[in-house]
């Protein structure tokens, strides 16, 4: 299936390592142009390297923070002068802290808001001018499956990763006659840097060892075993591709049929 991606320009935020990584190099892969985004520049070089490597094709990188809206803006900017126009846009964030609800005062909810919902809201705000202009474009938002299940002691992600997913459904009523396409994905358990210290905790919390931890999560999941990045990024780069004309306004997980929720 030709994905129709070869020369498109993608915004990848948070991208130098993890599912961000992991989705650049599937784009790349398929010949799109990405921008990278990160705080970390040395993280960032490394990951130019890495996709250069993987695909032959060398990203290029905006050093910012997702929750400053001057580094968006930066990033929008970077990617229009650099490839001519954005044809697609990946929201992505590192999660949260963890804990349950009265672990959390109003600043450590206003930062989860600003990191895990705001910043979404922003990007999207940027770009959308210029897809506009395109007449085309796809946002892809990555959030949790939480959205279809609650995760025990990730109140603040619960609570801002459904918020995500209501601006996907409102935004693709909005945008669906402006060629306009917008979708959720829904990681399950990646095997991530942010997964690996949420086992950690976890099992500390529990008084188990992490293997045993880890074993147990695998057995509950169908395949019976974590996901790797990759298998997150070519759902993404799908919904992101020309290849995909009619699915808008939806959120599918990539979890190894872990939710058992309809």
């Amino acid at each position: 299936m030709d994905l129709g991606l070869s020369d498109k320009p993608v915004l990848v935020m948070a991208s130098s390592a993890g599912l961000g990584k992991g989705i650049a190099t599937e784009f790349a892969r398929e010949g799109a142009r990405v921008m990278l985004l990160s705080r970390d520049e040395d993280r960032l070089k490394q990951a130019q390297k890495d996709i250069s490597v993987a695909t032959g094709i060398e990203p290029a990188y905006t050093v910012g923070d997702v929750t400053v809206s001057e580094d968006i803006l930066t990033a929008v900017t970077n990617t229009q002068t650099r490839f001519g126009s954005i044809y697609a846009l990946v929201n992505n964030t590192g999660g949260p802290p963890a804990g349950p609800f009265d672990d959390f005062e109003d600043s450590i909810w206003q930062s989860a808001f600003e990191l895990t919902l705001l910043s979404y809201i922003r990007c999207i705000r940027e770009v959308l001018p210029i897809m506009r202009q395109a007449g085309t474009g796809r946002i892809l938002n990555l959030t949790s499956s939480s959205t279809r299940q609650a995760i025990d002691n990730l109140i603040l992600s619960n609570t801002f990763r459904m918020g995500v997913v209501g601006l996907t459904k409102s935004l693709a009523r909005e945008l669906g006659s402006e060629g306009i396409l917008i979708n959720v994905a829904g990681p399950g358990k990646i095997e991530t840097e942010r997964i690996r210290q949420l086992d950690t905790r976890r099992a500390i919390d529990t008084g188990v060892s992490v293997e045993e931890l880890r074993n147990a999560a695998a057995r509950a999941i169908p395949l019976k075993r974590y996901g790797e990045p990759a298998e997150l990024a070519r759902l993404v780069v799908f919904l992101c591709s020309e290849a995909n004309t009619y699915i808008t306004g939806q959120t599918v997980l990539a979890d190894g049929g872990l939710v058992q929720a309809y």
